[in-house]
């Protein structure tokens, strides 16, 4: 293991930074990471000692730059276990998966295909495989989730319910719940059902050794930023062959052999096809930097550490009366009248979830289902809230008409109450989909990215409620 404070002391924002008045733990490098001294520099080398444009003249500097790129390309492949020529340079994440959409499966799929997704993904590995299939008559369909992450059984189920998926794009690491997937199996299953699996490596490429050739994978995708180097630079791996077939999707110069007036275009061979106009040169020379830092400080070692961090928060957590760990799919608390939802185990875009209120005045309950932007809600615990009542307290925009007993109203409901107000049943324990208003051909109303963990009594009536 690597000592932990000269590690920080590598990183500017870490030396001194303070916020509200107290030294800097920064958290959400999920989001985007803080960088090195060592990635700084490299950007800054750029800028003051090899300006100039690649791949656009026969002079020294513009020669130093092509290969300054084509080290980049190296280490990428060496760190990432792949052939050079198989690294294309894009904006990050997200254009690396569009990349893929628009470059295979536009060209590809037709109308009765399909594209198996799951619903714990982040937008950027959900909405270009929705814009696809509106495109070209394409599918999508959802692997279910299985104790709030996907697994080979899950996958093989897909299969056999769905025939004719063409292609698979799941996150290896999910941006959630931090569940990594049998990778190499799922690609194994894929490739014996005809189908090509797109991974997601945008929080798995920063933290653990991933070995590209190994999971046999059929396409790789992963962002700069969130491994201590630059944003706006990132990368997708993908085996040549099929680099080859795909269509281009950016087009302009560097990408071409030549091209004609009578609209003739011979592209150049991948990666370079891929990656038309000027590269973010200096970010290029910054993920070198970035990945020999990490390289130095060793993914073993730093997927160890992160299990470590894990074991600590975990350990500091338990037993905290403002803190519920547990293996309940939904557990609910309210404190100071405000109730919220535990997210220890709550998949994201899954199921919808369901709030019980202990309507104790009234003396009976009723169930009714609709859905809400957060997952907090003050009310008064001897309120009637029948489903005609719930549709009455809000107007057209989704704001608090009427005082009906609530205190305070933190929802935001779309307009589709009828139908939920049509969907309620009379169950025990009064019940309040919670969540952003997720919405998928033929599903119910699904929880979102927004969740709260909450804690407490009220009264001594409300005590871990648990669904």
């Amino acid at each position: 293991m690597y000592d932990i404070k000269k590690v920080r002391a590598d990183f500017p924002m870490l030396n001194g930074k303070t916020m509200q008045g107290k030294q800097l733990v920064f958290l959400d490098n999920a989001s985007t990471t803080f960088k090195p001294y060592s990635v700084i520099k490299a950007i800054d080398e750029y800028y003051f000692e090899k300006n100039s444009n690649s791949h656009r003249g026969d002079y020294d500097l513009c020669y130093d730059m092509d290969v300054e790129i084509q080290k980049t390309r190296e280490t990428i492949a060496n760190f990432i276990n792949s052939e050079p020529n198989e690294v294309v340079f894009t904006s990050g994440d997200t254009e690396a998966l569009n990349l893929v959409a628009y470059g295979y499966a536009l060209e590809y799929l037709k109308p009765g295909d399909k594209i198996l997704i799951s619903e714990v993904e982040h937008a950027s590995n959900v909405l270009p495989w929705y814009r696809i299939a509106k495109l070209t008559g394409a599918e999508i369909c959802f692997v279910d989730i299985v104790d709030r992450r996907v697994t080979v059984d899950s996958i093989n189920k897909a299969f056999k319910e769905n025939k004719n998926i063409k292609l698979v794009a799941l996150a290896h690491v999910g941006n959630v719940l931090g569940y990594m997937i049998n990778a190499k199996e799922i690609a194994s299953i894929c490739h014996k059902n005809g189908a090509l699996l797109v991974l997601d490596g945008a929080q798995s490429v920063p933290h653990m050794p991933v070995n590209f050739k190994e999971l046999d994978a059929d396409f790789l995708t992963f962002s700069a930023h969130k491994m201590c180097g630059p944003t706006g630079i990132g990368c997708l791996i993908g085996k040549y062959e099929l680099l080859q077939k795909m269509a281009t999707f950016h087009t302009g110069g560097g990408m071409n052999v030549n091209f004609n007036k009578s609209g003739e275009v011979i592209p150049l061979d991948a990666p370079a096809k891929f990656e038309a106009g000027t590269l973010n040169l200096s970010a290029i020379m910054g993920f070198r930097a970035a990945v020999n830092y990490l390289t130095e400080l060793g993914m073993d070692n730093i997927h160890k550490h992160d299990e470590e961090l894990f074991k600590y928060a975990i350990s500091k957590l338990e037993g905290l009366a403002s803190i519920a760990l547990g293996s309940s799919t939904y557990a609910w608390f309210v404190s100071n009248n405000t109730v919220t939802a535990t997210t220890t185990n709550i998949s994201a875009q899954s199921n919808s979830a369901y709030l019980v209120i202990d309507n104790a005045a009234a003396g009976s309950t009723k169930t009714t289902s609709t859905s809400a932007a957060t997952a907090s809600e003050t009310f008064s615990p001897d309120t009637k809230l029948y489903p005609a009542q719930w549709k009455n307290n809000f107007d057209s925009t989704g704001k608090k008409s009427g005082d009906e007993g609530f205190t305070s109203v933190v929802y935001q409901f779309e307009s589709a109450y009828a139908s939920a107000k049509d969907a309620a049943t009379e169950k025990d324990g009064t019940r309040f989909a919670v969540g952003n208003p997720y919405t998928a051909a033929g599903k119910d109303y699904t929880l979102a990215n927004t969740f709260y963990i909450g804690t407490g009594t009220y009264d001594g009536k409300f005590t871990n409620l648990n669904v």
